[in-house]
């Protein structure tokens, strides 16, 4: 059964009444009606569902019986938002050479209030229902932007440091990705998820440009508070520009629940929620084109069981390829590639496990699936 028609700003909004006047059951999220009551009237406006939106006096007697979701004030971050974060907007604000100022940004606030409010422990229903409201939003707007994208998900540890030779590897992997028209996605955080998305953004450079890219990024190898790990990337985002946010796209899905660490700003698309769980197992879900386990602790550990119950027991109605980037770690450092294959022997995803030292190997294991699935 289809649902409601969404109406995100007044773009869409004109858009929509060149089609026709009738707005019956429409929902309106984020939308400022100020000054539009001209534009309204002679609209028929019944049973709408109104999130978060501006409404005038003027404007708000031209709704019958609207369901109306009001905007919550003095909050950091808006619960009816209508897309994805950009890195711009969640670390505007930040200035090089003062850590400090990271306080200032969307992100650093959001998350100082979240700590202030006792993280998930919070007894207060107006914050925790805002908080729902918004990771709602996120996970609406997430669905709309991956409409007709092929996701890959590669996770991997978030002290992985950028002078680590696995760093770049995974980097190399996900710009390989890129150029085979698939979306590389990632918990959005440091380590190996950076990574992730400094390789789709230098999707359209040489190999020459990405190596000086980690070793401007190696001066600081690992994010600690107050030091220079968001410095040296805004010196590579300085320095090599994104050439396109449509062919060097990337995804980030990080928590606030971590949000000690703040975002990569190499994802030109970020889901930011509050919810851990929510973002885990969503995380897992959209990447139905695979999943590619760098090396990692007990966060990479604990998804790749997540993975491997989904594909178990088909909980989104598919198995996907479950890659492991690195055969001496997963085979004897962190032994769990034997224990998978042995959990997976007789079920359909037993055939989609496959353990490789070559990113040539992961790329080819990926686009393999990703063509047998399109010819079913």
């Amino acid at each position: 059964m289809p649902g409601r028609i969404e109406i995100e700003s007044i773009e869409e909004l004109r858009l929509h009444l060149k089609i026709s006047s009738d707005l019956t059951g429409v929902a309106f999220q984020a939308v400022d009606f100020s000054g539009l009551e001209s534009l309204l009237k002679g609209v028929t406006l019944r049973d709408n569902l109104l999130l978060g939106c501006t409404l005038t006096p003027e404007v708000q007697p031209l709704f019958d019986a609207p369901l109306v979701f009001p905007k919550l004030p003095g909050l950091p971050f808006n619960p009816f938002r209508a897309q994805l974060y950009t890195p711009e907007e969640l670390l505007g604000g930040y200035e090089r050479g003062r850590p400090e100022t990271y306080a200032n940004t969307v992100d650093g606030g959001t998350y100082q209030q979240y700590v202030d409010e006792g993280k998930d422990d919070n007894m207060d229903v107006r914050i925790t229902l805002a908080r729902r409201l918004h990771d709602h939003a996120i996970s609406d707007a997430l669905q709309e932007y991956l409409v007709g994208k092929k996701v890959v998900a590669i996770m991997g540890g978030h002290n992985m440091g950028r002078d680590n030779p696995m760093y770049l590897e995974v980097a190399r992997l996900a710009r390989d990705l890129v150029h085979q028209g698939f979306l590389p996605a990632s918990g959005g955080g440091p380590g190996a998820m950076e990574a992730t998305h400094l390789g789709a953004w230098f999707a359209e450079r040489p190999d020459s440009e990405l190596q000086d890219a980690v070793g401007t990024l190696a001066k600081a190898p690992t994010y600690v508070p107050q030091d220079a790990w968001l410095d040296a990337a805004f010196e590579v985002m300085e320095k090599y520009p994104v050439t396109s946010r449509t062919r060097c796209d990337s995804l980030g899905v990080p928590t606030w629940l971590y949000g000690h660490e703040p975002p990569t700003c190499f994802a030109l698309h970020i889901a930011k929620y509050f919810a851990n769980s929510v973002r885990e197992e969503g995380l897992l879900a959209i990447a139905r084109n695979g999943v590619v386990f760098s090396p990692g602790s007990a966060g990479t550990i604990q998804e790749i069981f997540q993975d491997a119950t989904q594909n178990h027991y088909k909980t989104f109605g598919h198995a996907s390829p479950m890659i492991f980037f690195g055969t001496v770690y997963w085979t004897h450092t962190k032994p769990i590639f034997p224990l998978i294959a042995q959990l997976s022997e007789g079920k359909e995803y037993h055939e989609l496990l496959h353990i490789t030292d070559e990113r040539e190997d992961v790329v080819r294991q990926i686009v393999a699936f990703s063509r047998a699935v399109s010819a079913t």
